[in-house]
C-alpha cells in the first residue's frame, strides 16, 4: 500500500465492509463474481452517502440562497473599497458575521464526499494491483477482478494498456468504449445540473459577478470531469455517475418544490400553488406554508412573481395569513364554475357616483334651464319675430336696394370706391 492509500486507510476499511456487505447481498441474486454484483454495491454505497449527506445538502442550499442575496451588498463592498483590499476584506468578514453565512458552506457536501472518493479510488486500485485492502482479502479479490461491468473491468482505466486490460480477462477496445462512454455521461449530467441552476433557480433581476463565475464553472466542471476521468477506474465512474445523477434529480426536486426567489422556477411554482389553492381553499403541506408565510412577512418587498400571487389569491376571494395558511376574504361569496366545481370570488363592490363641483352643478342647471328657451327660439317663425318689418322694408329714395345691396358690408367698414367709377 503507498503512502496516499496509508493517509486514507482509516476509511478504506469502512469503505471496503460497506461494498461486501452489499456484494453479499447483491451476490446472492445475481452470482458473486458478475458485474452486477459488485456495480450495485458501489451505486448502493454512493446512495449511502448521499442520504447521510442531506443534511449538509439543505445548508449548501442556504448558503448559496444567502450568498446570492448578499450579492448587492458585497458590489458595494468592492466598488467603495477597491483600492484597499484589506479593507474590502475586513468588510467582507463583517458582513458575513453580521449575516450569519459562509462561503464555504457551499462546498460541504463536495468536501465530504471526497474521503469516500479516494478511499473508494484506492480500493479499486489495490484490486487492479491484485493488493488485499481493508476488509477485502484474497477469495473477494479474485471475485472483483473477474467481475465486469459491459465488457469491461471494475479496476480497468481508459489509459491503461493492452497488457495491462489482457491480465485481467478483457478486450482493451471494450474498456476504452464503455470508459469513453461513462465519461461523456458523467459530464453531460454535471453540466446539465449545473445549467438547470442556473438558467431556472437563479434570481435574474439581480446581476452579480456570481452569477457570472457560476456560469464560468458550468463549463469548466464538466471538463475538468472528462480530463481527469480518463485516469479513473471504472469502479470510481460508476461512482461517480450514480453520484451526478442522484445530485441532478435532488436539485430537479429543490427547484420544483423550493425555488429561489425571484427566478423562473418561483414563477412555475407560485402558478401551479395559485392553481392548487384556488381550487381547494387552503395549502396542502408544511413546505407550501413555509413559502406563504414568507411571502406574506416580505410586505412591499415582494418581488413579481409574488404579488401576482397575492393578487391572484384575492381575485379568487382568499387572502394569505401570516401563518402561511389561506382563508377566505371578506365579501367573498361562493360561486359555482361552468363544470359544476364549487369556487370562491369576491362580490363586486358597488360603485358610487362622483361627486360634482359646485360649478359643475350651477353649469348644469343652467344648461338645463336655456335648453326650453333655445328650443322655442328655433322654433319661432322668422315673420314672427319683433323687428323683422324694419329690416326689410326699404327706405325712400334708395331705389328699392338695400345697405347689404348697395356694397356696404353689414356692421362693417365700407368698401373703397375704385378709380374707374369717379
Amino acid at each position: 500500500m503507498d503512502t496516499i492509500a496509508s493517509l486514507f486507510s482509516f476509511i478504506t476499511t469502512p469503505v471496503s465492509w460497506v461494498i461486501v456487505q452489499f456484494h453479499t447481498v447483491y451476490g446472492a441474486i445475481f452470482g458473486p463474481d458478475t458485474g452486477w454484483a459488485w456495480g450495485l454495491s458501489i451505486v448502493s454505497l454512493v446512495i449511502l452517502i448521499r442520504i447521510c449527506l442531506i443534511p449538509l445538502f439543505v445548508k449548501q442550499i442556504k448558503a448559496t440562497r444567502a450568498m446570492q442575496t448578499l450579492q448587492p451588498e458585497m458590489k458595494k463592498i468592492q466598488e467603495r473599497y477597491k483600492n484597499d483590499k484589506q479593507r474590502q476584506s475586513e468588510e467582507m468578514m463583517k458582513l458575513y458575521k453580521e449575516t450569519g453565512t459562509n462561503p464555504l458552506s457551499s462546498c460541504l457536501p463536495i468536501l465530504a464526499q471526497s474521503p469516500f472518493f479516494f478511499a473508494l479510488y484506492h480500493v479499486l486500485n489495490s484490486i487492479a494491483n491484485n493488493d488485499t485492502i481493508g476488509v477485502i482479502n484474497e477469495s473477494l479479490l479474485k471475485s472483483a477482478q473477474e467481475a465486469h461491468i459491459f465488457g469491461a473491468p471494475l479496476a480497468a482505466k481508459f489509459t491503461d494498456s493492452a497488457a495491462d486490460v489482457a491480465a485481467l480477462n478483457a478486450s482493451l477496445t471494450t474498456v476504452r468504449i464503455v470508459t469513453a462512454v461513462m465519461i461523456v455521461l458523467m459530464s453531460a449530467s454535471q453540466f446539465y445540473t449545473q445549467r438547470q441552476l442556473m438558467t431556472k433557480n437563479v434570481d435574474t433581476t439581480v446581476k452579480t459577478p456570481f452569477m457570472q463565475q457560476q456560469k464560468m464553472l458550468m463549463y469548466v466542471f464538466p471538463v475538468m470531469f472528462a480530463v481527469f476521468g480518463i485516469n479513473f477506474p471504472v469502479g470510481v465512474l460508476v461512482y461517480w455517475l450514480t453520484t451526478n445523477v442522484w445530485t441532478m434529480g435532488q436539485q430537479m426536486y429543490v427547484i420544483h418544490n423550493n425555488p429561489t426567489p425571484g427566478s423562473k422556477a418561483q414563477a412555475a411554482y407560485l402558478e401551479r400553488l395559485t392553481k392548487h389553492v384556488t381550487n381547494h381553499g387552503k395549502t396542502r403541506s408544511r413546505g407550501e406554508r413555509a413559502i406563504v408565510k414568507a411571502i406574506v412577512a416580505k410586505g412591499r418587498d415582494r418581488n413579481e412573481h409574488e404579488r401576482k400571487f397575492i393578487n391572484g389569491l384575492s381575485k379568487a376571494g382568499l387572502a394569505a395569513q401570516a401563518d402561511g395558511t389561506v382563508v377566505k376574504s371578506e365579501g367573498a361569496v361562493a360561486t359555482v364554475a361552468e363544470d359544476g366545481t364549487p369556487t370562491t370570488a369576491a362580490t363586486p363592490k358597488r360603485q358610487q357616483p362622483k361627486r360634482q363641483s359646485k360649478a359643475q352643478r350651477q353649469s348644469g342647471t343652467s344648461k338645463a334651464a336655456d335648453e326650453p328657451m333655445s328650443l322655442e327660439k328655433s322654433e319661432e317663425p322668422e315673420d314672427a319675430k319683433p323687428g323683422a318689418a324694419k329690416k326689410t322694408a326699404q327706405k325712400p329714395g334708395s331705389g328699392g336696394r338695400s345697405k347689404a345691396q348697395s356694397g356696404q358690408r353689414k356692421g362693417g367698414p365700407q368698401r373703397p370706391k375704385s378709380p374707374s367709377k369717379k
